[in-house]
């Protein structure tokens, strides 16, 4: 008996499936969504198929319980599917993008008061993080010679890099007031 029962319930998954998979791909819209109602509503199918008497009329059952489904579904997704916290985050500021801007303009102008043998010294030690060794190797002199001119490169950019940010008065520098020729 249950044998029987089976191999009639796989002859109609077999028959309907297809037909079911278009029918539910039309609800959802999505074809991954549509194989799991289908599923989904073949198992309630089965679970009721000794109990379903009208076999000619088994593919509109199985419609309805797919249209239930779908709309259980999206019914619930729409109450569950967002979590509201007790607070609110406060979103993060945004950084000024003009601030590393005006900082690499600084450094800049400081690094065109070097000389070409200090700038090199400064950029290949500390921009591209090479040793002594390797400066020295790549300006064709001895490492002492790149240490004296990073020391000397570097004194001068904290006195060029202090003037800047607190003028040559030692005080900070003030902010233009815009009421010159374009203010």
């Amino acid at each position: 008996m249950a044998v029987a029962r089976e191999d009639e319930f796989s002859r109609y998954v077999k028959e309907a499936r297809p037909a079911l998979r278009r029918t539910a791909f039309l609800l959802s819209s999505d074809w991954y969504e549509a194989d799991d109602l289908v599923q989904r509503t073949l198992i309630a199918l089965h679970r009721r198929w000794d109990s379903l008497e009208r076999r000619d009329r088994i593919a509109g059952y199985a419609r309805t319980v797919m249209i239930r489904m779908i709309i259980s579904d999206r019914r619930s997704r729409r109450w569950s599917r967002e979590a509201l916290p007790g607070v609110l985050p406060e979103p993060a500021a945004a950084p000024d993008p003009y601030a590393l801007l005006g900082d690499r303009l600084v450094l800049m102008r400081a690094l065109a008061v070097l000389g070409p043998r200090q700038r090199a010294a400064v950029v290949l030690r500390y921009w591209e993080d090479r040793s002594v060794e390797e400066t020295a190797r790549v300006m064709g002199s001895v490492g002492s010679t790149v240490r004296s001119q990073t020391v000397r490169a570097l004194d001068i950019l904290r006195s060029v890099l202090q003037t800047e940010a607190y003028g040559p008065a030692g005080g900070p520098v003030p902010a233009p007031r815009g009421d010159g020729p374009r203010g």
